[in-house]
């Protein structure tokens, strides 16, 4: 199994949906970073279901730090993060045990571990393993941000309702980051929420776009080939469960059209080299040329809904038809916009302790 990300700074998520508990280790960091107890709970809420747009499965996410902090800081040995689980409804899981749902990891899972998986709430492939992420990924975006490294995601397009677009990123990313429903027009907030309610009273979901800025970042980092800024980030964005897609800049926008449209011109601004225009997303060759870091995530529909679907029982080799019962979202792309942010902070910390050292973080 292959549980970590990171290179210089690396994350290992374990646990299950309805084990005893989730958590991460983060090793690599370097001494005397902040650890922030207010700051990560406020990201955990960030991800906490809400309302009639989210599961009805509600955790109380009781983090506990029990190696690599001391008195408010990081050691820089492993820090090791635990949440525990405490809202299972494990039985709404047994009567489809070998029942693939379409969209999720049941029948993937079995052919990998041959049976001895668990498969209650999706196990090891589970949503709920992000809040360890989560809870990780503050610590690295409390880091960051006392680099002035800044990152923010919007729900771009949910429900065939589409928000405006970025326009003052370093304003935009301030009020997003204190936002529960990410988005930059409120008016069309209230459309998306109406638009996962209405796909919820059908049993039925609704998935959409995230898009992400990360402005502060110097030129120069990442690699030309195999280790790139896209390489590296597209790694960890589609770890993230129900992201099927990844796009730097304006990448589908703009390919039919010609390089007079796309090249982003240069010029000197207080003796900083600046671009006209964005189209590149902040990366040319794999690296960053010092402009603002912008990428799109497509996020498919929850695959739990509450419809009949055509689908295999995988033990018996037989087709069957299945009616799930439980708690489920009928979106999480509100919820998934911290995820976002937490494994671009993991991603662009990595990139840059490979570049100047751990010791730059701090």
């Amino acid at each position: 199994m292959k549980n970590t990300f990171g290179n210089s700074i690396s994350l290992t998520l374990f646990g299950e949906s309805h084990g005893e508990a989730i958590g991460a280790v983060l090793d690599g960091l370097a001494p005397g970073i902040a650890v922030d107890d207010a700051f990560i709970r406020a990201q955990l809420d960030k991800r906490r279901p809400v309302g009639k747009i989210s599961t009805a499965r509600h955790e109380a996410d009781a983090y506990r730090i029990v190696s690599g902090v001391f008195e408010g800081r990081t050691t820089g040995t492993p820090l090791t993060l635990l949440i525990p689980n405490t809202s299972q409804h494990s039985k709404d899981y047994a009567a489809t045990r070998s029942l693939a749902r379409p969209g999720h990891a049941d029948y993937t899972a079995y052919a990998k571990y041959h049976g001895y998986e668990d498969y209650r709430g999706g196990g090891h492939f589970s949503g709920r393993i992000t809040a360890a992420l989560v809870a990780a990924g503050a610590i690295l975006i409390g880091a960051l941000n006392e680099k002035g490294i800044r990152i923010g995601t919007h729900i771009a397009s949910c429900g065939g309702v589409a928000d405006k677009a970025f326009e003052d990123l370093e304003k935009e990313i301030a009020l997003l980051n204190e936002l529960d429903f990410a988005v930059l027009d409120r008016d069309r907030g209230e459309q998306m929420k109406a638009a996962i309610e209405a796909a919820a009273a059908e049993g039925d979901s609704v998935g959409g776009v995230l898009e992400t800025a990360v402005t502060g970042l110097p030129a120069g980092v990442g690699e030309p080939w195999f280790d790139t800024v896209e390489g590296v980030l597209s790694h960890a964005l589609f770890s993230v469960p129900a992201i099927k897609g990844v796009q730097f800049g304006d990448a589908f926008e703009l390919v039919n059209g010609r390089g007079s449209a796309y090249n982003d011109g240069y010029y000197m601004s207080d003796n900083e080299i600046k671009t006209q225009t964005n189209h590149n997303g902040g990366v040319n060759g794999g690296i960053t040329n010092g402009m603002p870091l912008v990428f799109r995530c497509a996020v498919k529909p929850t695959p739990s809904i509450f419809k009949p679907q055509a689908t295999v029982d995988f033990m018996k080799r037989e087709n069957s038809v299945l009616e799930l019962k439980g708690r489920h979202d009928p979106a999480i792309i509100h919820r998934a916009r911290v995820v976002i942010d937490s494994v671009t902070a993991l991603a662009i910390a990595d990139l840059l302790a490979l570049r100047y050292g751990t010791d730059w973080l701090r």
